[in-house]
């Protein structure tokens, strides 16, 4: 059996490097399907919206069936409906499905609790639980797969892009972190950006280092491009600052002089809340420039955290800023938001009462639910951006990490109910 898996493995990996970057999908896809005597195989990317997936390539082994080749792209999107599909994804578990005269298997495509995608397959008969770790397994390879390739050409990009995006939100798009999702050991985190039809200039960032999880949230001034722009200044300022060593207020410092000195519409600012957590103690410098509050879930309540008050980032080059810290306990949730949730009819969202009633919800879901309360009460367009970040706290930094197939099954969110 293990020599049997070693060869299925070898055989993905070879079939993936041998094949074209807009190929590898498929390439893997076929081998597996091949060795397991499937039916039809397909892999179903996580659209942008976090609504839904989209069918990115379908390889029946008679070789009739759709294709992706060359110029000739299609995508179909199947929005999330309660169904199997949203509850493998949603517990990272996969699913059996018993059809007419076949076997429907949905696995999670998943890295690190980022969900990729799904890897659906139609089997002539009932999958015995070896064959179901086997293919949990492989679909856990498949994002790797995904990963490596999507840095050489758009075609996952265009697949995940439901509508069309404007200059702003391009840019905005590239400075986001390649994963919103990421669990450690200690810790789980998401985050989401539930855009403005003109981009409002949001933005959210992390990087893990040895002992410790960096994070910023930002807002830009303004909207559009100008907005946009503002943004990259300002993270590209606080990246390359936090990548020199220094601490948070050396970060708002020089964040503060480029964003005054370079800005290239006069008096452009941006309001951020930058942390740095000890993934040994759990303690959490935070640092407040201008943003709101960020919020603290302790025991089912939260509380708006109190920190040192700056101004914004390039408002005033002459300002000092200061950080604050919180030592947080194990299943504790830390949440940052940007003015987008709060503004206009979103105020009418009660935020206390919302986080409660997604506290048991892994970080992943918990900002989209989120997000789609903030849509509930604002409408279908929002007036400003809605940034979201939620960090969970679970102590153990340097303990082994329970895994399986790319999640931790203990953090997963609950299935929906029937």
């Amino acid at each position: 059996m293990e020599s049997d898996r070693g060869w299925i493995m070898a055989k993905m990996l070879e079939a993936a490097e041998n094949a074209a970057p807009v190929e590898a999908v498929e390439a893997v896809t076929r081998e597996l399907g091949a060795a397991l005597g499937a039916r039809s195989i397909a892999f179903l990317i996580a659209d942008l919206s976090g609504r839904a997936l989209v069918r990115m390539a379908h390889v029946p082994l008679d070789g009739t069936g759709e294709g992706r080749r060359d110029g000739d792209e299609a995508a179909l999107v199947l929005p999330f409906d309660g169904g199997h599909a949203e509850q493998a994804l949603r517990t990272q578990r996969v699913q059996v499905i018993a059809n007419a005269d076949s076997w429907t298997v949905l696995a999670p495509v998943t890295d690190r609790g980022e969900a990729i995608g799904l890897l659906e397959m139609i089997l002539p008969a009932e999958p015995a639980p070896p064959t179901l770790e086997e293919i949990a397994r492989t679909a856990h390879v498949l994002a790797y797969v995904v990963i490596a390739n999507r840095r050489y050409t758009d075609l996952f990009e265009w697949g995940q892009r439901t509508t069309p995006f404007t200059l702003s939100g391009e840019i905005q798009r590239r400075l986001l972190p390649s994963s919103f999702t990421c669990e450690g050991s200690s810790f789980t985190l998401s985050g989401w950006l539930e855009p403005a039809a003109s981009i409002g200039g949001d933005t959210f960032d992390y990087s893990i280092a040895r002992d410790e999880l960096h994070f910023s949230v930002t807002d830009a001034m303004g909207h559009g491009v100008a907005s946009a722009l503002t943004a990259t200044l300002g993270v590209g300022s606080l990246r390359n600052s936090r990548r020199r060593g220094v601490d948070l207020v050396e970060q708002a410092d020089a964040s503060n002089a480029d964003l005054a000195a370079h800005s290239a519409v006069p008096g452009s600012y941006l309001t951020a809340i930058l942390g740095r957590l000890d993934l040994r103690t759990g303690v959490c410098a935070l640092l407040n420039a201008g943003h709101v509050p960020p919020l603290l879930v302790r025991d089912g309540e939260s509380r708006a955290l109190t920190l040192p008050a700056n101004f914004p980032l390039g408002m005033f080059t002459e300002a000092d800023f200061h950080a604050g810290e919180v030592a947080l306990r194990p299943g504790d949730r830390l949440v940052v938001v940007t003015d987008g949730v709060g503004e206009r009819h979103a105020a009418s969202l009660d935020l206390p009462a919302m986080l409660r009633s997604i506290a048991d919800l892994h970080p992943r879901e918990a900002v989209r639910a989120l997000a789609d309360a903030v849509l509930d009460v604002s409408g279908p367009k929002l007036a400003d951006d809605a940034t979201l970040f939620i960090l969970d706290w679970h102590n153990g930094h340097g303990e082994q990490r329970h895994s399986s197939a790319g999640a931790d099954r203990a953090r997963a969110s609950t299935a929906l109910p029937a």
